[in-house]
């Protein structure tokens, strides 16, 4: 029974892929149609198709899974410890200082190798 469900859902998925597929076209060509129409209008319309494809595709079992995603990955960035000013700061410092260093190190050995090619190639 539960197999017979999956295989109706999975049937029903598609049909519900091609109406959200059907709504972003309407999307596109009636914004090209309507071209002369204030842009306030149009935008309202394709944000108006846009909710209703969204909540379409959030029907199916692939939205659904993108759901779950997305609230986990709110959860998960809730628990990050993010750096305060002052850590930011040093940070930022060091990578300022190294990148310096290290730019004046590959100018002084490119220097150098060029002026020993010089005096090689004469």
């Amino acid at each position: 029974m539960n197999a017979k469900t999956e295989s109706k859902a999975n049937r029903l998925d598609s049909v519900k892929w091609l109406i959200v597929i059907a709504l972003v076209a309407i999307g596109v060509v009636g914004n090209q149609y309507f071209a002369s129409e204030s842009i306030l209008y149009r935008v309202l319309g394709l944000v108006a198709l846009g909710a209703v494809a969204f909540f379409v595709a959030t029907k199916t079992a692939k939205g659904q899974a993108l759901l779950t995603l997305a609230k986990e990955s709110r959860a998960e960035i809730r628990k990050v410890v993010w750096p305060n000013r002052q850590e930011t700061t040093q940070t930022t410092l060091i990578v300022v200082v190294v990148v310096l260093i290290m730019a004046l190190l590959l100018w002084g050995l490119d220097t150098l190798l060029g002026w020993l090619v010089s005096l090689i190639v004469g």
